[in-house]
């Protein structure tokens, strides 16, 4: 039996994923897993008996984890299950950019109730007047997921599209449009193209990756779109380019208090994952990832700790072992198993930390695996029984 619990809202869709052995708890204290979205978790303390966080979303700034990795916890997030909800809404934001929709509409509203309103129609429409997106440049930084929809739709609404990083998957480049420019200088995007867009994690190495500089190669017509971090971005610099009309547009998916107001700002709260579809699918993906890594030991999709996987659990027992990445550990685990046949086993490292899954062909000694929680580098030993 195994117990989970949520700090917020989790779709019913994705929880009706668990099966007959899991139970939900309101207390963190009895559950094996937390299933997590905007909560802040970094002044939280975690029982000995949590095993796994899983985000449903792609963020992971509300969950501290390094703190979590050498306590033996591993977290999850869901890339890719909000991309399409979040491409649509940077689509979305294009449009507004590139015709004063907003602007219209608020003169409607205000003119509602006049007698010559049709009249007038047609004497103020070209207050809002725009351009259109066919024909113009988009560059993209960051092609994951969310990245390469954003590439493909854009392609298809005539755009030609720029695309930035360094890093791409194979998966993500096989699914890339043929039409699409891959480029090496992401100063080409900057000094180049009429819409720009960010697509990266947010970490200490990406923080205001559009700041001063970058800004200062833009044209002054250039449109800037982040729906992916607040922090990507160096606001405050945003802000006096277009006070000095040195761009054109910001559009943002994060209000605060220095951007809300601004007459050549559009924001959205928050929007960028708020759709059921978007909802449903980090849910259904955040408990496939949980359940997998309960029942079988299978790390997918982890943010503090390495990809690693045996498949279905069907030995006699299999043992999960979370590490530090020094050397001999794996030498260490077969020298305490020494009395047993290994029938598999599998490890994988990511910066300070590793993990390994011995698959046995007979069942494991309670002194084997005390052995094993007591080696040098070890965080946590499970012992994974399936369901």
């Amino acid at each position: 039996m195994y117990h989970y619990t949520c700090l917020n809202p989790i779709s019913q869709i994705g929880l009706d994923r668990f099966s007959g052995v899991y139970v939900q708890t309101d207390q963190v204290k009895l559950a094996d897993a937390v299933l997590v979205r905007s909560a802040a978790m970094h002044d939280m303390e975690l029982p000995e008996n949590v095993l796994a966080v899983a985000r449903a979303g792609a963020g992971v700034n509300n969950i501290p984890l390094e703190k979590y990795a050498s306590q033996g916890v591993v977290v999850f997030n869901t890339p890719g299950a909000n991309a399409n909800g979040v491409k649509e809404l940077v689509l979305a934001g294009m449009f507004l950019a590139a015709r004063d929709v907003i602007g219209g509409i608020e003169w409607v509203k205000e003119t509602a109730g006049k007698e010559s309103i049709a009249k007038l129609t047609e004497k103020e429409k070209k207050r809002f007047a725009g351009s259109e997106l066919s024909g113009k440049k988009l560059g993209i930084i960051g092609l994951g997921a969310i990245g390469v929809l954003v590439a493909n739709a854009a392609s298809h609404l005539g755009m030609d599209v720029y695309g930035y990083d360094p890093y791409i998957s194979v998966d993500a480049a096989w699914n890339l449009s043929r039409s699409i420019r891959h480029i090496n200088d992401v100063n080409q995007i900057y000094k180049e193209c009429d819409y720009i867009t960010i697509h990266i994690p947010l970490n200490d190495g990406t923080r205001h990756t559009i700041g001063p500089d970058q800004i200062a190669l833009m044209k002054p017509t250039a449109v800037l779109l982040n729906l992916a971090r607040d922090l990507l971005v160096d606001e405050k610099s945003v802000m006096d380019a277009l006070d000095a009309g040195k761009i054109a547009r910001y559009v943002s998916d994060f209000p605060n208090d220095l951007t809300a107001g601004h007459d050549k700002v559009i924001l959205t709260p928050h929007l960028g994952a708020s759709t059921s579809e978007s909802e449903d699918n980090c849910a259904k993906m955040a408990v496939s990832e949980l359940r997998d890594y309960l029942e079988n030991g299978n790390i997918s999709n982890s943010v503090n700790y390495p990809a690693c996987s045996m498949g279905k659990c069907t030995s006699a027992a299999r043992i999960a072992i979370l590490h530090r990445n020094v050397k001999k550990m794996i030498s260490r685990f077969t020298d305490i198993l020494s009395d047993t046949n290994i029938a598999n086993m599998t490890n994988a490292s990511r910066g300070e930390y590793a993990y390994t899954l011995i698959d046995l062909e007979t069942p494991v000694s309670g002194e084997a695996l005390e052995s094993l929680r007591k080696a040098d580098g070890v965080i946590r030993v499970r012992l994974v029984t399936g369901v």
